[in-house]
């Protein structure tokens, strides 16, 4: 049976989570729930070992996953193409700091908005801008 759509009706709604790739999940979990914010929504069993452990934003719909997919361990640490967005990145930035959080970039003001550059403790880096 095929399914049809309304041609006026997007087929895709939103981006449900984006994967964080991380060594210690434990570690991950700590830093991104004490010096982020982030709340946990689901943490539980995924095999021998592994976890699943999907965050939430508040106040946003997608959510990040703290998990790394066997044979993809070489993706931890590097630059992950997530940008996360704040009202006002010199406050963020300065909270963050103060929270522990190393900042390979502080803020810097260019003609479309704010952005810096921080590191979670696998090294992966992300950016944080204004919207």
């Amino acid at each position: 049976m095929a399914v049809t759509h309304r041609q006026d009706a997007p087929m895709i709604k939103g981006l449900k989570f984006a994967s964080i790739p991380v060594r210690d999940q434990d570690k991950a979990l700590a830093f991104y729930t004490t010096a982020l914010g982030f709340k946990v929504a689901t943490d539980a069993p995924m095999g021998p070992g592994m976890r699943w452990i999907e965050l939430r934003i508040p106040g946003a719909d997608t959510r990040v996953v703290l998990f790394t997919s066997p044979g993809h361990e070489d993706r931890i640490g590097t630059f992950t193409a997530l940008s996360f967005w704040c009202d006002d990145v010199e406050a963020t930035y300065t909270e963050l700091i103060a929270k522990g959080v190393t900042f390979k970039k502080p803020p810097k003001r260019e003609d479309w908005g704010t952005s810096a550059v921080f590191d979670d403790p696998d090294g992966n880096s992300f950016v944080l801008s204004s919207r």
